[in-house]
């Protein structure tokens, strides 16, 4: 049983620690339900979306009297279970003598039958707003538990807007019309491209050292210690391997036979469940080919990582892989993520082409640059005027570092964006 007096202190510190928090506005859409479930990352900013909303709520005449804050991830916490939910809230009427606050739980997932203790404060009609970094918690079975009461958002890092909203750069449509905002807004386009948007990351001089240690969490933490992986020398290699393939398609027999040459015998079955596991932790996002057979649009995919600053750590020659990861994390940031993924996909056949949203008929190449040696353009090109023959396309881009035209051909038109406009687009 959790210490009473203890859960009290706890409660009223957080208090303090939101209250002083400075948060940056983050473009997620939460009006006209009462319960939610935020997933993501660590340290994508699912606390600071529980904190803004508490903060509005004070701000619009509310108080501490109606709502409650828990991070299930405070070490003072050690030893709570799904029984000590009930403590939470006769802990506030304690203290306040108010029945039925706001409820904002975050970290949940580490408190085993969280989601009974959900369901039935929604049944009640409380409002609970709770987060988790584990992806298991939109599984179907949670989800059959919760049963539709709660509304699912993913929260990714920071998009490029809300990036430079952190760090208090105007948005503006031209951000090139001056050569020293030019100079500014490319120096953060750089970073951000580089260095990814975890917030915490955001305002730190050098990052590679926290980002180091949220990857060794999520890593030894959210995966191996949670699914008791004894060889982590394996999942290691893994991770690096598909870091370096983030372009290109990879086979559950590729990944084992690489593997197995390398770090140890390794069956087919363990790197798909290793693959699994990667997911749940929102390391890896997964993408199918919409040309593909069942069996091989499953076992042959490609995968991108949820944030370049975590990539980043992985390769040794970032560049051009880092702008392709950052177009997969924005099209699934705005589009959704789920393992049955049927919004967002690439082609592969005779020619492959990178991202094809079949809702918008959107084919997407995405190249560092049009005019380096290598017949970049031929290539992007030449694949984007075969698509049409084989799928509808309303629209079609090539997404560079810097640069912009227009390519007329048979079928229209293709629009060769930089990303930075892209992404503010």
């Amino acid at each position: 049983m959790v210490n009473k007096a203890l859960l009290k202190q706890i409660l009223i510190d957080n208090r303090q620690e939101i209250e002083a928090y400075n948060i940056v506005h983050r473009d997620i859409v939460t009006e006209g339900f009462d319960c939610y479930v935020f997933v993501g990352v660590r340290r994508a900013g699912k606390s600071f979306v529980l904190y803004e909303k508490m903060q509005q709520l004070l701000h619009d005449g509310h108080s501490w009297d109606e709502m409650l804050y828990l991070s299930f991830e405070d070490e003072r916490l050690v030893g709570f279970t799904h029984e000590d939910f009930n403590t939470i809230l006769e802990c506030h009427i304690e203290m306040t003598g108010k029945e039925n606050p706001m409820l904002f739980l975050d970290e949940i997932q580490n408190i085993d039958g969280w989601e009974k203790f959900a369901r039935r404060m929604a049944d009640s009609k409380h409002t609970v707003w709770i987060t988790g970094s584990n992806a298991k918690m939109l599984s179907k079975e949670i989800m059959t538990t919760l049963g539709g009461r709660y509304i699912p958002i993913e929260v990714y890092p920071y998009s490029f807007g809300e990036y430079l909203r952190s760090k208090d750069f105007p948005v503006v449509d031209n951000p090139l019309m001056s050569t020293s905002s030019k100079a500014l807004f490319l120096r953060e386009y750089a970073e951000y491209i580089n260095w990814g948007g975890l917030p915490e990351s955001v305002h730190l001089p050098v990052k590679r050292n926290y980002l180091s240690s949220v990857y060794q969490k999520i890593y030894l933490g959210d995966i191996c210690a949670r699914n008791k992986i004894s060889n982590s020398n394996l999942l290691r290699l893994m991770i690096k391997k598909m870091a370096d393939s983030v372009k290109q398609p990879l086979s559950y027999s590729r990944i084992t036979n690489i593997l197995s040459s390398v770090g140890g015998k390794i069956t087919i079955p363990t790197v798909s469940k290793y693959i699994e596991y990667c997911e749940d932790a929102w390391l890896l996002l997964r993408l199918h080919n919409i040309n593909a057979a069942f069996a091989e649009r499953e076992t042959n995919c490609k995968y991108y990582f949820i944030d370049n600053g975590l990539l980043s750590l992985l390769l040794a020659d970032p560049s051009a892989t880092l702008l392709e990861n950052l177009v997969a994390v924005t099209l699934f940031r705005k589009y959704g993520n789920d393992r049955d993924n049927e919004r967002i996909f690439f082609y592969h056949q005779t020619v492959e082409v990178d991202f094809y949203l079949p809702d918008e008929e959107l084919a997407i190449q995405v190249s560092y640059s049009l005019e380096n040696a290598d017949n970049a353009e031929k290539r992007e090109v030449e694949a984007l005027r075969r698509l049409p023959q084989r799928l509808p396309c309303r629209r079609r881009m090539i997404i560079t570092y810097d640069e912009e035209r227009i390519i007329e051909d048979d079928f229209g038109f293709i629009e060769v964006i930089p990303l930075w406009k892209w992404l503010m687009g």
